[in-house]
């Protein structure tokens, strides 16, 4: 992991210190609203539907034992809806597909209180919200994918460290996402971001990037356009700065659902990327331009060696291997770039939280697994999961025995119920439809695990609102809560992909009919999957089935849902 230096530290904690001044005042009536919203904003606060929301950066998804402690504290002490919430849930936190941290119910009056404890663990807010480059994210097996041609780490914290509080990057038309991969199968959803980096290696050996620009979900969703093959790694901050330069000059301000970067790329097309190479070129050849010198990325690659080889050890024999064990190794367990090691996913999705939840007391059961099993360190998965890295294989059984006492070792990793849900209408502002119920009923009718793996791969997204928080768009099968007349309805799609092996190319999902009720949901779903397992061939995966029939018999089977309910009723 990247380990901050004292100027790291002092810039954080006088950041902290910042925040906590410009917080008194506004209690006390001396700075106003509109002034203070920026300022909070640029610390990560949101004010929500019921209380203010932190947003905590966890910078391409590494975390700490160390401060994932440190947010169950905040958690417990902090983040308490009311007075007996302390008691019922002790707080809770939950991970968004940014592989960030959110807080729901921090008293405002608190919070530079929090900001301080975040500083204490190099944490903050920084980069979460406002018009600006946000937490950079990546490959949740960055480092360790043995398909990884470049560990991308190195070049995440360069891009980190570069675009914080950039000063022409601050006030952009509207945020801007920069998704990082350096494996031949991309997990990081690159074609979905304003803009996507891919590692390679040219013929000569040398490193550099493929670069696309314009993805987005969103009320439009695009997919990324490639503009660059091979930008070699010390010209990428030279690349980019040309990009959102054009984009800072070029992107509409006038209305906030065109404002974005990938409205640009569509409307001007090659002349979009004729004026970033321009810039490009230009930026070259200005004697004042600084390329990355190959000592400041040997200094961030020296974050990130790797451990020595795990000792040897031998399992305990097993007479009999349990069956949830062996789907626990099927599912949870993943293979390693080093011999000795496995990467292993705790899974957030459960009966009882919403997914992505994590309560005060798992998060610090999730560190004591880190501490015992991972080398003190854990990652966020873009899927809300929490994955350790450092896994030697000797020690498998009895991590799978010590995470099923936190609720951690459910084995449906990449199932139906390993769903993707942003929180909803039970707590964001801007949501339509409530998520939380919808996963939970879900949850709740797919709760065989036989009937699970009968069903196989499959990435069911919800969001509560066209913002896609949820990534609705990128689902095998997506569920988009939407307003008609006051009342919550459900719009679903068919045949979305996020760019991962399992999905092929990143594709959004297409509509199968009019909105549905609440009630009507998780028999559409059910619907949905009952056609796939009549239709599908041999070992075809849902998504191959759904793309080979495109979305007819899936609406099709969905109607017949619609009018069963409404005669039923």
């Amino acid at each position: 992991m990247y380990r901050y230096t004292d100027s790291d530290r002092g810039f954080i904690r006088a950041r902290a210190a910042q925040f906590r001044d410009q917080l008194q005042r506004h209690l006390a009536g001396e700075l106003p609203d509109g002034d203070f919203r920026p300022l909070r904003l640029q610390n990560g606060w949101y004010v929500q539907r019921h209380a203010p929301m932190l947003r905590v950066a966890v910078p391409y998804g590494d975390l700490s034992s160390r401060q994932l402690r440190q947010l169950a504290r905040i958690a417990r002490d902090f983040d308490l809806q009311d007075a007996g919430q302390a008691s019922e849930r002790g707080g809770f936190g939950h991970f968004s597909t940014r592989q960030n941290l959110q807080f729901n119910w921090i008293p405002l009056a608190r919070a530079a209180d929090v900001m301080d404890l975040l500083a204490e663990v190099d944490m903050h807010g920084i980069q979460t919200s406002g018009n600006c480059i946000r937490n950079i994210t990546s490959d949740a097996l960055a480092g360790i994918a043995p398909d990884e041609e470049v560990d991308p780490r190195p070049y995440c914290e360069l891009l980190r460290q570069w675009s914080t509080l950039h000063p022409e990057f601050s006030f952009l038309p509207r945020k801007f996402k920069i998704a990082v991969s350096g494996a031949r199968e991309d997990r990081a959803a690159t074609a979905w971001h304003d803009i996507g980096l891919t590692l390679r290696r040219n013929a000569a050996g040398e490193v550099g990037f493929a670069v696309a620009v314009g993805g987005g979900m969103g009320r439009t969703p695009v997919i990324a356009t490639p503009v660059n093959d091979f930008v070699p790694w010390p010209q990428i901050l030279v690349f980019i700065e040309a990009v959102v330069r054009v984009y800072n000059l070029y992107g509409r301000r006038d209305n906030a659902f065109k404002a974005r970067i990938k409205i640009l790329v569509k409307a001007e097309g090659q002349r979009f990327v004729d004026a970033v190479d321009a810039e490009f070129q230009a930026l070259l050849a200005d004697p004042a331009t600084v390329l990355v010198p190959a000592a400041e990325l040997r200094r961030l690659q020296d974050h990130f060696l790797p451990p020595p080889a795990p000792a040897a050890a031998v399992p305990a024999p097993v007479a009999d291997p349990l069956p949830a064990y062996e789907r626990w190794l099927r599912r949870n367990v993943h293979a390693h770039r080093l011999p000795g090691y496995r990467a292993v996913t705790l899974s957030l999705k459960r009966a009882g939280l919403p997914p992505g939840d994590v309560t005060a007391d798992q998060m610090e059961g999730a560190a004591a697994l880190a501490d015992r099993f991972s080398r003190g360190e854990l990652r966020v998965t873009h899927d809300q999961n929490l994955m350790l890295p450092w896994v030697p294989e000797g020690e498998l059984r009895a991590l799978w025995l010590a995470a099923r006492e936190d609720g951690f070792a459910t084995p449906n990793i990449g199932l139906l119920t390993d769903m993707i849900a942003c929180p909803g209408g039970d707590l964001c502002a801007l949501a339509n439809a409530r998520s939380i119920p919808i996963a939970a009923a879900l949850t709740e009718r797919f709760d065989d695990l036989d009937e699970l793996n009968d069903i196989g791969d499959i990435q069911l997204h919800v969001s509560g609102c066209i913002n896609s928080c949820g990534h609705h768009h990128s689902g095998h099968i997506g569920i988009l809560g939407v307003d008609k007349d006051g009342s919550e309805w459900y719009q679903v799609t068919v045949g979305g992909a996020d760019g991962s092996a399992l999905s092929g190319a990143a594709v959004p999902g297409k509509v199968i009919g009019p909105a549905f009720a609440a009630d009507e949901v998780p028999d559409v779903v059910e619907a949905v999957i009952g056609t796939y397992l009549r239709e599908r061939r041999g070992g075809e995966r849902f998504i191959e089935t759904a793309r080979r029939l495109g979305p007819l018999p899936f609406r099709h089977a969905a109607d017949a849902v619609r009018g069963s309910t409404a005669l039923a009723a």
